[in-house]
């Protein structure tokens, strides 16, 4: 990385250090000629999507086999998934996982009385495969990478770096005949929190491994920064963008006083935890007699949000105390236990009561076996992406397993391809320019506009759409987004205003997609 002022030049600028770009950076990091920069948004490289995943992640179980495991993706993903992409993560997960994350990396995984790795099974999963440590998987596979991205001197890791726009040659540079050349990344403008500047970082390749988008709904099992960067930017770059409109919503997350709090993992459901309406009855055998409980997660989603209109209730109920023993819970699902207490409700006696919250973005930038993009030298991995191997609906435990496939195929072609690339003339892209007389953008009309986002994604285009619904959504939206660019336009940049202006732009990339697509199929379901 070579750093000169406000410029820096790199060979691969990866943006996001969840387990997609960690796995990208680690694989590139390799070769010690290769200068990788890391960035994020975030005050720590732990606090990512990954770090969250409760439930694990999918190896393969004693009596399973490739062909099982790609049969129950496209089953959950109600047979609209990308047969390529279904075959490259059934064929070379398991083994990535075998060899990156139990051999090199020494992830904890929980082990049975006879340490043999233990294998649970989670919704929509025909038979047991999934890893876990606890119920922490993500958060100890994001530690063991953390501490070998901050271990590896070609990786320059920038926390506290916030992306704002990508750099093409088309919209950015200052010779007007690239306007001709097919479009294609040469880097980003990033913004440092901390000394209130924004970089211009140019590279060879970049990977884009921002994350989902679950913060433009009002429930939401997703971080703070979860609020669509990718997406946006890649949008705004000219980068194909498909399935948009399908967003997962998870079946349970933790019910406190008009929101949901965190999530609550699908594995309480594997190990056997019942669904129950307030009067205590069980009820997905009325909407799900095959699966129940076990049903998919769009299946189970909409099924409490019914149950919840029929008995108008403002939540369903997860009983776990019925079925495993208190030292069962404490030991099984230690971060859930404590998490509960915390809102004085202990899952050894009581039902958790528990929401549908926008969980996971299914579809994203599109990208090809490889991990690239439409536009030349941009990569995506992880949930930022659609590989398409999650059609309509994401299969549980699919989604840290996305990212590690990705994310090391990315690296590999990237390989494979550096020494074709130039780094452009810097002269071409200029530096950031700020508004003149630019003032602080007022935190109240910040605030006001993402809780506008947030209610109207959650209430016109959330787990039940309508062509009414979206209609008013993609109005509201359109006249609010006007205010917003104008609003970034002549405000001083800084987190929140490119978190806003990512925000409306990805709700109405959703919103549109949904309204686009008559046909109800997976998690995107609409009544008409």
């Amino acid at each position: 990385m070579v750093e000169l002022g406000n410029r820096i030049e790199t060979d691969v600028l990866i943006i996001g250090c969840g387990i997609a770009g960690a796995t990208a950076a680690l694989r590139l990091a390799e070769d010690p000629n290769c200068q990788i920069t890391l960035v994020t948004k975030v005050d720590s490289i732990l606090e990512t999507n990954t770090y969250y995943a409760q439930g694990g992640i999918i190896y393969r179980g004693d009596e399973d086999s490739p062909e099982q495991l790609a049969e129950d993706l496209n089953r959950a993903g109600d047979q609209l998934n990308n047969p390529e992409a279904v075959h490259i993560l059934a064929t070379e997960g398991p083994q990535l996982v075998r060899e990156l994350l139990i051999e090199e990396y020494q992830v904890p995984f929980t082990v049975d009385a006879s340490n043999h790795l233990e294998f649970t099974r989670e919704a929509a999963h025909s038979t047991s495969r999934i890893l876990h440590v606890h119920d922490a998987t993500g958060r100890a596979i994001q530690e063991k990478f953390s501490a070998a991205l901050l271990a590896r001197p070609n990786i320059h890791l920038l926390t506290k770096h916030v992306a704002i726009d990508l750099l093409t040659p088309s919209h950015h540079s200052t010779d007007k005949r690239h306007v001709y050349q097919p479009l294609s990344c040469v880097g980003a403008y990033v913004y440092d929190r901390d000394g209130d500047r924004v970089l211009t970082i140019l590279a060879r390749a970049t990977i884009l491994a921002a994350g989902g988008l679950g913060q433009v709904f009002l429930h939401t099992t997703n971080p703070d920064g979860a609020t669509g960067d990718g997406m946006a930017m890649a949008d705004r770059a000219g980068a194909r963008i498909v399935n948009a409109e399908y967003v997962q919503f998870h079946p349970t997350a933790f019910y406190f006083r008009g929101e949901a709090r965190f999530l609550i993992s699908e594995a309480l459901r594997g190990e056997g935890a019942l669904l129950l309406n307030a009067a205590g009855e069980r009820f997905m055998e009325r909407y799900a007699p095959q699966w129940k409980e076990l049903a998919p997660r769009d299946v189970v989603a909409r099924s409490i949000h019914e149950e919840m209109l029929r008995t108008d209730s403002p939540c369903m109920y997860l009983d776990i105390a019925s079925v495993m023993a208190p030292d069962e819970i404490r030991s099984r699902f230690p971060t859930i236990h404590e998490s509960c207490q915390e809102f004085g409700i202990d899952p050894t006696k009581h039902r958790i009561p528990v929401v549908p919250a926008a969980h996971y973005a299914c579809g994203g930038v599109w990208v090809d076996a490889w991990g690239r993009t439409s536009l030349e030298r941009l990569y995506a991995a992880g949930e930022v992406t659609c590989t398409g191997v999650h059609g309509a609906n994401r299969l549980g435990s699919a989604s840290l397993l996305e990212g590690l496939v990705w994310g090391d195929r990315a690296a590999r072609d990237i390989q494979r391809r550096m020494e074709r690339w130039t780094q452009i003339d810097p002269s071409y892209i200029p530096d950031w320019e700020s508004p003149k007389d630019a003032e602080p953008a007022d935190p109240a009309l910040i605030s006001h506009d993402m809780a506008t986002i947030k209610h109207t994604m959650w209430y016109y285009a959330g787990l039940v759409r309508s062509q009414r619904r979206l209609d008013r959504a993609l109005r509201d939206l359109a006249n609010l987004r006007h205010d917003i660019d104008a609003f970034y336009r002549v405000n001083r940049i800084d987190t929140a205003i490119i978190e806003l202006r990512n925000a409306a732009l990805a709700a109405i990339i959703v919103a549109r997609a949904a309204w686009e697509n008559r046909e109800s199929a997976g998690c995107h379901y609409r009544t008409d």
